[in-house]
C-alpha cells in the first residue's frame, strides 16, 4: 500500500474513532439522546475494521496511526469545537507526523 493511500486510510479510520468517541460524549456531557450510542457504536466497530485493512503488523499500523490521528483531532478542535489551535499544537501535529511517517517508511528486515 503506497503512502499516500496509507494516510487517507489512516485520516478516515481517525474520523471514525473521533465521531465514535464523540457522541456519547454529547449524551454523558451535554444530555444528547441515548441513541447516539447507536451510530457511535457502529462508528467504532467501522474503525476497528479499517485498522485491519493495512497489510502489516497490528502494533506498528497503531502506533503509526497515533500520528495522523493527533492530526484530526486537532482539525476536529477547530472546526467542530470551534477552538482555535495554538502554535504549540501544531507544532505537536508536525512532529507526530514525522513520527508516524518514520514508523511506516523505515526499512524492515527481511522476512
Amino acid at each position: 500500500m503506497d503512502f499516500a493511500k496509507t494516510f487517507l486510510l489512516f485520516v478516515v479510520t481517525a474520523l471514525a474513532e473521533i465521531v465514535g468517541c464523540y457522541l456519547p460524549y454529547l449524551w454523558l456531557k451535554q444530555d444528547k439522546s441515548t441513541w447516539l450510542l447507536v451510530p457511535a457504536a457502529g462508528s467504532l466497530a467501522l474503525f476497528a475494521w479499517l485498522l485491519t485493512l493495512h497489510p502489516t503488523a497490528a502494533g506498528r499500523v497503531y502506533a503509526a496511526y497515533g500520528g495522523v490521528y493527533i492530526g484530526v483531532a486537532m482539525v476536529w478542535l477547530m472546526l467542530v469545537d470551534k477552538v482555535k489551535p495554538t502554535l504549540t499544537d501544531w507544532i505537536g501535529v508536525a512532529v507526530s507526523l514525522v513520527g508516524m511517517a518514520i514508523i511506516i517508511l523505515g526499512r524492515r528486515p527481511a522476512p
